[in-house]
């Protein structure tokens, strides 16, 4: 098991999707400094891609690429390295993070069909097969496992098996999913899924990565739209330099993460740090409705790893303010990002516990007393 933070530790509790709040340990393990060329610092970057294969649920044909930046850079490596020149990319935009793959795409000039949806539902599976029937030219399919836009979860396993009946290689965006939702690599069914060090694994920002089919990987070589954001070279030097980057690597964020991936084996895996997230957004909605407060998306749609609330319409009632009190008390939350509404974000990942949620509760309560706020009760969202 896992503790809770330090004894006499009150850090700040980032209550976002990640960036997000860390063990003192993964922050200590920056202290010491590494040489990228030394072989200690090889044989911690081969462990840490050995664990992301089992946290995969290693499969045999998968390989690991690791590459310097945030999530997003990862995402562009990807699409711009797995896509052939003659290709067409289609891709689900119910969200702010489907909208940015989209949006590469396009700068990359890369053919691309979209389907867009509103951001409370999930991909539409019978508008995907559609498509896929009548646009023959659409060679990959990329999707956002969980948008934390709003914390909406989709269907990805469904997405997966589409792909499979037409032929398509499929590209998942698990940034906010990968170690804290159980799945493996081959239920989803995705040739490439992305992620990153600094959301459910634990680690900092710093490191995203993409697992990778093997056979499907090795057919991409040239295809690369970018020289530092080259996928498949950047494999290539990793496997044949014993754990070389091509360029100089965040050798500080390596260690972060090494650190990161023991701590979820210590916790109990992905299933363990899956059941603590789910208590933690139990806790979580359950004391916000409590408090008046009424999620976004509804229950069947929504993941455990962040929350949509509708803010309220009390004009005395501003997001800016309460996040201030919020942080002076020693949390941070995230503003709303969805396009169609007033919300703010709630995140229940990252080294924070169901104590640290109820000690949330009590402490928006208290600003909402001091404010003179007595929000009507609040139904959970049902469509």
């Amino acid at each position: 098991m896992i503790a809770s933070p330090e004894q006499g530790e009150r850090p700040r509790l980032l209550l976002t999707p990640g960036p997000l709040t860390t063990s003192r340990s993964v922050r200590q393990a920056m202290l010491q400094d590494h040489g990228t060329w030394d072989r200690d610092y090889h044989a911690l970057v081969n462990g840490i891609r050995r664990r992301l294969h089992a946290v995969a649920g290693d499969p045999e044909d998968a390989t690991v690429v690791l590459m310097q930046g945030s999530g997003t850079f990862c995402i562009e490596a990807t699409v711009g390295s797995v896509l052939p020149p003659d290709g067409k990319l289609l891709v689900v935009d119910n969200g702010a993070y489907g909208r940015r793959i989209v949006q590469i795409a396009q700068r990359l000039k890369i053919d691309c069909r979209v389907l867009e949806q509103p951001e409370t539902q999930p991909a539409d599976l019978e508008a995907m097969e559609r498509i896929l029937k009548a646009d023959r030219a659409i060679t990959h399919v990329a999707l956002v496992h969980c948008e934390t836009t709003t914390g909406l979860l989709n269907p990805a396993a469904a997405v997966g098996r589409l792909c499979r009946e037409f032929d398509k290689v499929f590209v998942l965006d698990a940034m906010s999913s990968l170690g804290g939702l159980p799945f493996t690599m081959q239920e989803l069914g995705a040739h490439f899924l992305v992620s990153s060090a600094n959301k459910c694994l634990q680690g900092v920002p710093g490191i995203a990565f993409a697992l990778a089919h093997r056979p499907t990987l090795e057919r991409t070589a040239g295809w690369a739209r970018s020289i530092a954001l080259d996928l498949f070279d950047q494999w290539r030097e990793m496997e044949g330099g014993g754990g070389k980057w091509r360029y100089t690597s965040p050798t500080h964020v390596v260690a972060a993460f090494a650190q990161a991936l023991a701590e979820l084996d210590a916790e109990g895996g992905v299933l363990a740090r899956y059941r603590r997230y789910c208590e933690n957004h139990e806790v979580l909605v359950a004391g916000m409705s409590d408090l008046g407060f009424r999620t976004l998306v509804a229950r069947e749609h929504q993941s455990p790893i962040i929350t949509s609330f509708v803010s309220p319409a009390d004009p005395r009632f501003s997001f800016a303010a309460f996040y201030d009190a919020l942080k002076d008390r020693g949390f941070l939350l995230y503003p709303g990002k969805v396009s169609r509404a007033d919300t703010f974000r709630i995140g229940t990942i990252g080294h924070v516990f169901p104590e640290d949620m109820r000690r949330l509760i009590r402490n928006i309560g208290e600003v909402l007393s001091q404010w003179g706020l007595r929000l009507e009760e609040a139904k959970e969202t049902t469509s």
